[in-house]
């Protein structure tokens, strides 16, 4: 792809983060012809994962980055060795040059939405379908995850810290979507640098713990240091021997001007309580109150009624909050402008290129979801409604369009979304999704 490298990810090959199937299909394709034939795959879901009400799109920009750098180098080429003669030549002038339709970042999406259309040869497009699933179904499981935090939270603060719980790169994006969600800052220091995210982050138990020595526990003097270093602006963790002495050291060393102080274990609803209590008490009204200790979107919802001021997540974050991908699937769905399909009673699709737009009331609320064909005109819909049109133009001929916002704009978008959904559908237990998904002229 010719357009300037992006700035989130470095100029690499990214061809091998594939299957071997993709490309012993490709090398069967270029003996029987098939490789030409013009076709379009999808990528959607059928379901939401754990009944969730709606889905979040992420990791859009990354998957185009993925794609312009999707070249074979010599060593790679090399390597591949159980292929034809005619596939490797194939392969080492290899470049994507068909287009790329989608939802945009931040986007919201339901069951069949037509999250990412792929146009162009079988060859270029079938090589694809492990990379583009791999980004997207992990980005968009932590995006919606984090999205549903985010509205647990109400407006308070809440920390990306799940590094330590997943692989190190994976960490990264994981920052990525979370930022996107909402997420007001992270503790890892290459997303931040990479993805321009505010960092943030003091010290952990272990720094106290430091300040033993054989007379014993020494918290204020690892509570000093630290003012000193960071300022009185800092957060000090007050948990590692006990919270009630450690809120009083804290605000003894620090003075009532003191920024925060951390919570990371215990029964924190009860905990809350009785630190503010106890630091409004102590003359610090002003001082923040930040947990953390294994939440997810449900306790931070059952910490609504607390007096919590911040929230850091981990565990469950990186792990999309118990469901780790967002059960994506590429599909092909037309060959040379014959739609087609898999026929399965468990695996519904769709054939033809499609695109989609959203049903909304006057007031903003989305009420559904229209599929078309791709060249169909707009569906109709009845007084009182107009439609948004989701399917955008990515790539073209190959290359990445001008008009791919940036990831504050997308995570601005996705805010603006989530206020469209009906009210149910941004409750957290299980349930029918937020709106339906109808397709028009099937």
């Amino acid at each position: 792809m010719t357009a300037s490298p992006s700035p989130e990810l470095d100029r690499r090959s990214s061809a091998l983060l594939t299957d071997k199937y993709e490309l012993t299909m490709l090398d069967a394709a270029i003996k029987d012809g098939t490789a030409n034939r013009q076709v379009t795959f999808e990528v959607f879901a059928r379901r939401l994962p754990g009944q969730r009400r709606y889905g979040v799109v992420a990791g859009t920009a990354r998957v185009l980055s993925t794609v312009r750098d999707f070249v074979f180098t010599d060593d790679q080429l090399a390597y591949l060795d159980f292929l034809s003669d005619d596939t490797i030549e194939y392969l080492r002038n290899y470049r994507f040059t068909g287009h790329i339709d989608g939802y945009c970042e931040g986007e919201l999406y339901f069951p069949y939405s037509p999250i990412l259309t792929l146009r162009g040869t079988f060859a270029e497009c079938v090589v694809l379908e492990t990379v583009i699933l791999s980004i997207m179904n992990a980005d968009s499981a932590i995006a919606t995850a984090a999205a549903r935090m985010v509205t647990a939270a109400e407006g308070r603060t809440i920390m990306e810290m799940g590094s330590r719980r997943t692989h190190e790169y994976a960490a990264v994006t994981a920052t990525r979507a979370a930022y996107l969600a909402g997420f007001s800052s992270t503790s890892n220091l290459e997303a931040a640098y990479r993805y321009n995210i505010p960092s943030a982050g003091t010290a952990a138990h272990a720094w106290t713990l430091a300040h033993t020595t054989h007379d014993g526990p020494h918290e204020a003097d690892a509570f000093k240091t630290q003012i000193d270093t960071l300022g009185i602006d800092t957060t000090l963790l007050v948990d590692t021997y006990d919270i009630t002495a450690g809120v009083r050291t804290a605000i003894d060393v620090a003075g009532t001007k003191l920024g925060g102080i951390r919570i990371d274990s215990g029964d924190l609803g009860v905990l809350v309580r009785q630190v503010r209590n106890q630091l409004d008490a102590l003359g610090a009204t002003n001082t923040k109150i930040v947990v953390s200790s294994d939440l997810d979107e449900y306790a931070i919802a059952a910490l609504r009624s607390e007096p919590v001021d911040a929230y850091g997540v981990g565990t469950s974050l990186v792990t999309g909050s118990g469901y780790p991908t967002a059960e994506m699937v590429y599909k092909l769905v037309e060959v040379d402008g014959l739609p087609v399909s898999k026929r399965s009673r468990h695996k519904i699709s769709h054939g033809g290129t499609k695109r989609a737009f959203r049903a909304v009331r006057e007031s903003g609320t989305a009420v559904e979801e229209l599929i078309t064909r791709f060249d169909a005109e707009p569906p109709h819909v009845s007084d009182g409604l107009h439609l948004r049109p989701l399917t955008i133009a990515l790539v073209r001929d190959g290359d990445i369009t001008g008009n791919l916002p940036s990831l504050d704009t997308c995570r601005t978008y996705l805010a603006d979304s989530l206020i469209t959904l009906p009210w149910e559908g941004l409750a957290l237990p299980a349930d029918e999704p937020a709106i339906s998904t109808r397709f028009v002229g099937f």
